[in-house]
């Protein structure tokens, strides 16, 4: 792959040194920041001119949450629409998405890294480019096949995985508040298995405009009412946050393997 993005938060971001791509054979040319206008707003962009043998690579990283130079946009208020516009017209192959969740099922518990292959969206906010005339797209498979199976292979390999289920269901949770226990009981029986705030709008927009995406699950937490032994504890963003960057070695085992597909 040429040119691929990276949608997640700053502690990706932070590990962005040279370390990561030099262990997988890339070497950084060049770094620079940048903002895009596009129709909904501007878009502040750093991409990584890399080399890996005789072949040049672009990897640009877009910060989720933006919020004028700071990371702390709520997540009902992140403009997809500016988002998944300023990437489509960066003329990038394909998005990786990286997500904090919370786990639901047993066999996703906090510190492993999985894959999207599903999601649900209940909550009633219409995600589109398409509000003037009527157009209706396709999501029966919502997340690149051929990325799925690639960054599963990696996943395994990385944590040393060989049956467990690797795949999941997204529940989109609208927030800002996190899930109640008998929420979390629901979204279960209806086949959730991860549950987070933000990804699906990403994919529903990357799919109309055809670009390829897939979503990293970083189990960050046990969700409302799931944690072992104390079905009432509260949940920490500061923890959740903490703890997904401290998973993101598998992370960047992902991200380099498609650049140097």
């Amino acid at each position: 792959m040429q040119r691929l993005a990276i949608i997640g938060g700053t502690g990706l971001l932070n590990m962005a040194t040279g370390q990561p791509f030099a262990d997988a054979g890339l070497e950084v040319l060049t770094t620079d920041s940048f903002e895009v206008e596009t129709p909904y707003g501007k878009v502040p962009l750093k991409s990584f001119q890399l080399q890996h043998g005789s072949e040049q690579k672009t990897l640009v990283f877009l910060q989720r949450h933006h919020n004028a130079g700071k990371p702390n946009k709520p997540p009902h208020n992140i403009d997809h629409h500016a988002n998944i516009w300023a990437l489509k017209n960066a003329n990038m192959d394909a998005v990786l998405s990286v997500c904090s969740v919370g786990c639901i099922v047993e066999d996703f518990p906090p510190g492993r890294v999985g894959l999207a292959n599903q999601y649900i969206d209940f909550t009633g906010q219409t995600t589109t480019f398409h509000d003037d005339e009527a157009e209706f797209t396709s999501v029966t498979v919502p997340f690149d096949v051929d990325m799925n199976n690639a960054l599963e292979a990696v996943l395994r390999e990385n944590q040393g995985l060989e049956d467990e289920r690797l795949l999941f269901t997204y529940w989109l949770a609208q927030g800002p508040q996190f899930e109640t226990a008998a929420e979390v009981l629901a979204i279960e029986k209806l086949g959730g298995h991860v549950v987070g705030m933000t990804m699906p709008r990403e994919a529903k927009l990357c799919r109309e405009v055809e670009l390829p995406y897939s979503a990293l699950l970083i189990g960050s937490n046990w969700a409302a009412g799931k944690e072992p032994g104390d079905a009432s504890a509260d949940l920490s963003h500061e923890a959740v946050s903490a703890e997904a960057n401290r998973r993101l070695g598998p992370v960047w085992s992902c991200i380099t393997s498609l650049l140097t597909q």
